[in-house]
């Protein structure tokens, strides 16, 4: 059983720019950059990964545009995210 770091509602925040991998369905690959450095977002579930049921999985919703209305869920590692409210935007 995976320990979770985090829970469904935890506010969290983009550790590092999050970046499309291609993993992101109907979000083409080259519009690239998801969520900033520091963009705010709330965690809506979390699992692990099929191929490595050790590792977690976080699926956020992360702030976007000047109504910083929320985006679609996108999948994140647990070290894609921080609660540190200090990671420059």
């Amino acid at each position: 059983m995976i320990h979770t770091a985090y829970e469904i509602g935890d506010m969290v925040y983009a550790a590092d720019d999050i970046l499309n991998d291609g993993g992101m369905p109907g979000v083409e690959e080259t519009e690239g950059l998801i969520a900033p450095a520091g963009t705010r977002g709330v965690v809506v579930n979390s699992g692990v990964a099929e191929l490595d049921k050790r590792q977690a999985i976080y699926l956020v919703r992360f702030e976007n545009g000047p109504d910083k209305t929320l985006g679609d869920p996108v999948g994140c590692l647990p070290e894609d995210l921080t609660q540190n409210e200090s990671v420059p935007a």
